[in-house]
């Protein structure tokens, strides 16, 4: 598919890029980490992020990041997280990858990564309602900072893509 090929173009660029600076010297580039993420992404650490404002459910999100050989993004850190808000609209609201299926409060990350409620960034007072079980990130008009808050599957917003990123 087109971003498994676009990975392989990338390597065979970067690699001709790499090989030709460390032969001539590569004046201030010798050492440079090539990193290589797909059209409109944005890279941070070791992930490329793709910011969609097309209004979809949480499941019709996480199919067209599937489509794009991704996931729902994974917050791992406060550094992610505020990478994340640094290139998100305010005035839009993203879904990430973080659902509790059952409504009994057993929060799931699609990745597998265990969730580990010292390191979330709920705003107050969420997550409130057992039938809200997905999470979206925003910046309520009420609210002076981004936080995570629940809300229904079915709801229409915008996502956030996540996929590894490819080292030279």
């Amino acid at each position: 598919n087109k971003i498994s090929i676009f990975y392989i173009f990338c390597f065979f660029v970067e690699s001709i890029f790499s090989f030709i600076f460390f032969f001539l010297g590569g004046g201030g580039l010798l050492g440079k980490v090539w990193t290589c993420c797909p059209e409109n992404w944005k890279s941070f650490s070791s992930s490329c992020y793709f910011f969609s404002t097309d209004a979809k459910s949480w499941n019709s999100s996480q199919e067209n990041c599937s489509r794009m050989e991704a996931h729902l993004v994974v917050i791992n850190s406060k550094e992610e997280q505020d990478f994340l808000t640094q290139n998100m609209a305010k005035t839009a609201a993203y879904f990430v990858g973080l659902s509790d299926p059952e409504g009994h409060g057993h929060w799931q990350w699609v990745d597998q990564t265990p969730y580990n409620q010292s390191a979330t960034f709920w705003h107050p007072g969420e997550p409130n309602h057992s039938e809200e079980r997905c999470v979206i990130v925003n910046h309520p008009s009420t609210s002076l900072k981004w936080g995570w808050n629940d809300i229904p599957c079915k709801d229409h917003q915008g996502s956030v893509c996540e996929m590894m990123n490819f080292y030279l």
